[in-house]
């Protein structure tokens, strides 16, 4: 009982703890003015053009941290105190979003790869719970079967994630650096903000790691009565 107690506020803890962390930062340098000056927006299309690439939009979207790059439809989209304000969060997060359009536009392998396996990702975590639970009510060893292979391409889709966003800050610091968008001591703040983002990434895989394997000691268990 100890251990499933510790198992389940670790699930519950964990992501908490990451998100507490990225909302600090953000909310810190949201409030402290770059020295460039620069907003989100133009820091976002300075890098897009210093490496060329002119067929990627940046756009303001609605909420707060929505801040996304869509492949699909070649657009950079940043909430609206990223694009419109001139700090330290706004042109860390930027930068970091461009870090995927340059990804795309290089053929990331590991970009490709998560593109390919969202689809069979979101179908596989739908549709894993409803299979496990099936199989525990139905006693059905092959539906619990099912139900884990499925919710392991989620888990696999949250693994790939991981070098994604990790490539994509690094990319993200290399630019702002090399095209003299940030002065040496921003680079510390905004690196607390790229790394404060990457922690609610490596929360949400090591979530799905534990939660898999949870149901495999579940299927284990169950087979073997």
């Amino acid at each position: 009982m100890g251990m499933l107690l510790l198992y389940l506020a670790a699930l519950i803890l964990i992501p908490l703890w990451a998100q507490s962390k990225v909302k600090k930062a953000y909310k810190k340098y949201s409030n402290v003015s770059n020295s460039s000056g620069m907003t989100g927006a133009s820091v976002a299309k300075k890098i897009l053009e210093e490496n060329g690439i002119y067929n990627v939009r940046v756009e303001p979207t609605k909420g707060k941290l929505t801040d996304h790059y869509d492949p699909s439809k070649k657009v950079v989209r940043l909430s609206e105190d990223n694009y419109y304000n001139s700090t330290v969060a706004a042109q860390a997060i930027a930068s970091h979003e461009v870090g995927h359009a340059i990804q795309d536009a290089e053929n990331y392998a590991f970009l490709r790869f998560r593109s390919t396996l969202a689809p069979v990702a979101s179908t596989g975590s739908n549709l894993s719970f409803f299979l496990i639970l099936a199989g525990i009510l139905l006693q059905s060893t092959g539906m619990f079967l099912a139900g884990i292979v499925f919710f392991s391409a989620a888990v696999l889709f949250q693994l790939v994630t991981l070098p994604v966003e990790f490539n994509a800050s690094s990319r993200a610091m290399n630019q702002i650096v090399a095209t003299g968008i940030i002065s040496n001591n921003e680079e510390r703040e905004t690196k607390k903000v790229l790394d404060a983002a990457a922690l609610t990434y490596v929360a949400a895989a090591l979530v799905a790691v534990l939660e898999l394997g949870r149901f495999i000691a579940m299927f284990l268990m169950t087979s073997e009565e």
